[in-house]
């Protein structure tokens, strides 16, 4: 009850380069069937959206999140147009980026608001290996999910080599949309 109003939900427009409709049946037999030819096969922009979570780490509106819940969409050539974030209360606000990092996949957002509820980082170096934790998320801006579970491990490598590689794993579930929420130890 006291962590949740700090957790809020996280979305992106985008606008991101798709194929242009080609012929699906090229080169195969049925290739004349279906309306011929198809489309240009060039690129069409079309828009995109994106959803997570994240929390808010001080009460005039500075918010934690992953990166990639904010990142265009590197495949479709995307750029993000804005990115909204709603409250447990469904108040919206445009976010803006303040810094983001890749390599540990987190990124600082900031709206303009005062009195936010917010929650405080914990100490990760007293943290040990069967600890509860809870998982607290704001999928689809439809209200918080809590997950529970254990830390499963610490200074977990994910095999990227990056300087960041010391991550605290968990066995608690994480819902889609839920990338970005912030995890407790109860």
């Amino acid at each position: 009850a006291r962590l949740q109003p700090a957790v809020v939900n996280i979305s992106t427009t985008q606008r991101v380069q798709v194929s242009g409709g080609g012929n699906p049946f090229s080169g195969t037999p049925f290739e004349g069937l279906f309306g011929g030819q198809g489309g240009s096969g060039r690129p069409v922009t079309r828009q995109a959206t994106s959803l997570g979570s994240g929390f808010i780490i001080s009460p005039d509106g500075y918010i934690v999140t992953n990166n990639h819940v904010i990142a265009a969409d590197r495949r479709g050539g995307g750029t993000v147009e804005a990115t909204t974030v709603t409250m447990p209360d469904r108040k919206e606000y445009k976010a803006r980026l303040v810094g983001r990092d890749q390599q540990s996949d987190l990124a600082v957002l900031k709206i303009e608001a005062t009195n936010l509820p917010f929650v405080k980082f914990g100490d990760s170096t007293r943290t040990r290996v069967g600890d509860w934790v809870m998982a607290i998320g704001n999928p689809f801006g439809l209200g918080g999910t809590v997950t529970a579970g254990i830390v499963s491990a610490l200074h977990r490598n994910t095999g990227s080599g990056g300087a960041y590689d010391r991550y605290i794993q968990t066995d608690a579930s994480i819902n889609q949309g839920n990338s970005g929420g912030p995890m407790f130890d109860l």
